[in-house]
C-alpha cells in the first residue's frame, strides 16, 4: 500500500530567502512543489491541489427563554477570497501512474486575485486564513491529504494624505462624586499624523488642565479593537498594546506634554476592508480623577506596512524629521516582551488607587527634553495660518501714469 511506501509527503513553497517563509499580497504568484519520497515502486491515481482563502467568524451566546428553559444561539459567517484547483498528476486515459522508488517533485504555480485581499489574521472569534491543500489518490486505499497555510499581508502605505494628516482633539468633564462637584478637568492632545508602522514612536503633545480640588494622573494608551460581525450582530474584543504614564497634576494646576513618546509594539496591521472582521487602533489620552470616572480623548490610528518615506511630501516633512531623529529610540523588542495590562485597566475605577501608589515611586521617563527642539517645527507649522488666497485683482491699484510700461507697448 502507498501508506507503507510513502516516506515523505510535503508541500514546499518557493521563497527568496532560505528558512524564511514567503509572504504574499494580491496579484502575487504563489509557487512551490509537492514532494513525494517513495520506498518502492507505487501506483498513483492522481495528485490534486486546491488553494483556498476564507475569512470566518463564529461564536455562541446563551439565551434564556424563561425560568426553566435556556438555549444557545450560534453566530457565524464567512467570506471567500481564494478558490483555485490544479491537477498535478493524472493520466489522460484514466489509468494509474506508476512511480518508481525515490524522490519525486511536482511543481505548482497560481496567481492570487488582483482585487484587494485581506491580511492574514487570527482572533478570538474569527480568522482570515489562506492555505494549499493536496490530495493523493491511490488504488485500494484511502485518500492521503496534506494542508499547509501561507501568509498574506495586504500593504497599507502610510504615505498618503489621509494618513499623514495631523490628529487633534479636546475634551473636558465636570468631576462629580455624589452631590459634590470637584471642578472641571480638560485634556487637549494632538499627534503629527494618523498612520504609523510597528516600531515607530508617536510623539504625543497634550495639555492637561486640572481645575478640580484633587490631583489627577494623565496617561496614554494604544488600544486594539477586534470586531467580528455575523447575522447583523457584532462581537468585540479590546486590548491595550502600549501604555504611557505621566506625573501627578496637582489641584488647580496645569501640565503639558511636549512630545511624550509612546512606542508601537510589533502588532498586526489594521484590517479595514473585510466585511466580517475588522482590526482598528486608537490612541487614548486619559486623565484619572480619583472618585469619579475617567476622562478619555480618542485619536484614531492606522497601523500600516509601508513606513514613512523620509522625503515623501511637504505634508510629511515634519513627520520625516521624527523618523530620522527618533531612530535611536526604536530598539529591538524582545521576542517575549512583558505583556501589556488588560483593557479593563483603561476603563475601571480600581486601577486609580493602584496608580496612586505606584506612579510616584516610578515616574514615567520624560522624553520631552530630547524631542523638544526637533519638534518645534511641528508646533509652529501646526499653529500658523495658511497663506492668503491668491486674487487676480490688485486691492491697491496704482494710477495709470505710475504703472511700469511693458517693453512691447
Amino acid at each position: 500500500m502507498i501508506f507503507d511506501n510513502l516516506k515523505k509527503f510535503d508541500i514546499v513553497f518557493d521563497s527568496p530567502e532560505l528558512d524564511c517563509p514567503p509572504v504574499y499580497s494580491s496579484g502575487d504568484v504563489v509557487s512551490g512543489r509537492v514532494v513525494l519520497d517513495l520506498c518502492r515502486e507505487s501506483k498513483v491515481d492522481s495528485l490534486k491541489l486546491h488553494a483556498e482563502g476564507f475569512a470566518k467568524v463564529h461564536w455562541t451566546e446563551s439565551r434564556s427563554a424563561g425560568s426553566s428553559t435556556a438555549y444557545t444561539q450560534n453566530y457565524s459567517d464567512e467570506v471567500e477570497y481564494l478558490n483555485r484547483r490544479e491537477v498535478l498528476l493524472q493520466a489522460d486515459n484514466g489509468d494509474v501512474t506508476v512511480l518508481p522508488a525515490g524522490r519525486h517533485e511536482f511543481p505548482f504555480s497560481f496567481q492570487l486575485p488582483e482585487e484587494t485581499l485581506v491580511t492574514s489574521f487570527e482572533g478570538k472569534h474569527g480568522s482570515i486564513r489562506y492555505w494549499v491543500k493536496v490530495k493523493l489518490h491511490r488504488p485500494w486505499a484511502t485518500v492521503r491529504k496534506l494542508k499547509k497555510e501561507f501568509t498574506v499581508i495586504e500593504p497599507i502605505d502610510i504615505n498618503t494624505p489621509a494618513l499623514l494628516a495631523p490628529q487633534a482633539g479636546t475634551k473636558d468633564k465636570m468631576a462629580r462624586a455624589w452631590y459634590r462637584n470637584f471642578g472641571q478637568v480638560s485634556v487637549t492632545a494632538k499627534i503629527d499624523r494618523k498612520g504609523y508602522t510597528p516600531g515607530e514612536v508617536i510623539p504625543v503633545f497634550a495639555e492637561f488642565d486640572n481645575s478640580t480640588s484633587r490631583s489627577v494622573v494623565p496617561k496614554a494608551f494604544i488600544t486594539q479593537t477586534q470586531t467580528f460581525i455575523a447575522r447583523g450582530t457584532m462581537k468585540q474584543k479590546r486590548s491595550v498594546v502600549a501604555t504611557l504614564s505621566g506625573d501627578f497634576v496637582g489641584a488647580r494646576r496645569r501640565e503639558t506634554w511636549h512630545g511624550r513618546a509612546i512606542k508601537i509594539p510589533p502588532v498586526g496591521p489594521s484590517i479595514l476592508q473585510c466585511r466580517i472582521i475588522k482590526v482598528e487602533y486608537m490612541l487614548k489620552v486619559c486623565v484619572d480623577v480619583p472618585g469619579t470616572s475617567k476622562l478619555c480623548l480618542e485619536l484614531p490610528l492606522v497601523i500600516g506596512t509601508i513606513p514613512l518615506h523620509p522625503f515623501g511630501s511637504r505634508t510629511s516633512s515634519v513627520s520625516s524629521q521624527y523618523s530620522v531623529n527618533l531612530e535611536w529610540l526604536r530598539m529591538a523588542i524582545p521576542e517575549q516582551p512583558e505583556p501589556p495590562p488588560d483593557y479593563s485597566s483603561v476603563v475601571t475605577e480600581e486601577e486609580a488607587e493602584q496608580c496612586n501608589n505606584t506612579v510616584l515611586s516610578q515616574p514615567a521617563e520624560d522624553l520631552s527634553g530630547i524631542l523638544e527642539r526637533p519638534l518645534m517645527a511641528f508646533v509652529q507649522e501646526f499653529r500658523f495660518r495658511p497663506p492668503p488666497v491668491y486674487c487676480e485683482i490688485d486691492p491697491n491699484p496704482q494710477p495709470l501714469n505710475m504703472r511700469p510700461r511693458c517693453m512691447t507697448c
